[in-house]
């Protein structure tokens, strides 16, 4: 049960935070072999969802108002209010995301999931990418003058996000302040836009779940998504404030000390 702890609170802190919850997963379950006594090959995936179940209740409760609004606004005013707004433009960024992972998710699954260099260079490079579009960019614009095509953009950025270890809160981040979107919007549409694709994914990904294991490991399950769920919580808020004041360079310095360790493991 520690192991299962340690799984869903790694979850709910790299799904929100720019460090790649996949890869981190894959990290601590495949090399530092915490779980995988537990989350054997038949039930990897199954409970994998349900970490990521509860990553986006975590969205959902965390922004519930926001999400609520959008909705009424969208449906009665459309473009011509902020919130109204907001709901077609993440509606408009998932798309393309959408498609993308539909189309390619079998391929990466079994070309690059088990590519421990792949994933320390994904780790490494979008830490130095993310860092420098920051500290490079102003912040000139909010989610108030936020357009269409920057939503597209942003949106687009998430199919990088495919590959364990470019992170798609780090993409979309990355692509938002590339915009000139300042560093705490960057990271709440970044969050909005987690809500639909992460869901969508559990969505489709339950078509290929056994749910006998899901019954015979119900408390495992339940654990999992109970603590990735407050963990994720937690993240949302604290990320919100740190982006206040701070910038991304610790998470540069994160990500590149990650990737150094998985590179070392591949050499061992």
């Amino acid at each position: 049960m520690l192991a299962i702890i340690i799984l869903a609170i790694v979850q709910g802190i790299a799904e929100f935070l720019p460090i790649s919850s996949s890869a981190h997963l894959i990290i601590f379950r495949d090399i530092l072999s915490i779980g995988n006594n537990v989350i054997t090959d038949n039930m990897d995936l199954t409970f994998d969802i349900a970490l990521h179940f509860g990553t986006a209740l975590a969205i959902i409760v965390f922004f519930f108002k926001d999400f609520w609004n959008m909705f009424i606004k969208g449906i009665t005013k459309g473009v011509k209010d902020n919130d109204g707004k907001m709901m077609w433009y993440i509606i408009a960024a998932t798309i393309p995301a959408a498609i993308v992972g539909v189309l390619f998710e079998d391929v990466v699954e079994e070309q690059i999931r088990n590519k421990y260099w792949i994933i320390a260079l994904a780790l490494m490079i979008m830490g130095v990418i993310i860092y420098v579009i920051d500290k490079k960019m102003k912040q000139t614009k909010d989610l108030k003058n936020m357009k269409l095509k920057d939503a597209i953009i942003i949106g687009v950025s998430q199919i990088f996000a495919l590959i364990p270890g470019f992170s798609r809160s780090g993409t979309t981040i990355a692509a938002a302040r590339a915009l000139k979107m300042n560093r705490k919007d960057s990271a709440k549409f970044s969050f909005y836009l987690s809500a639909p694709v992460v869901l969508g994914a559990v969505v489709l990904q339950l078509f290929k779940v056994d749910f006998s294991i899901i019954k015979a490991n119900f408390d495992i399950f339940l654990v999992g998504i109970f603590v990735s769920f407050i963990v994720g919580l937690i993240c949302i808020k604290w990320l919100l404030k740190y982006l206040k004041n701070n910038d991304f360079e610790l998470f540069m310095w994160y990500r590149l000390a990650m990737g150094l360790f998985v590179l070392i493991f591949i050499l061992m």
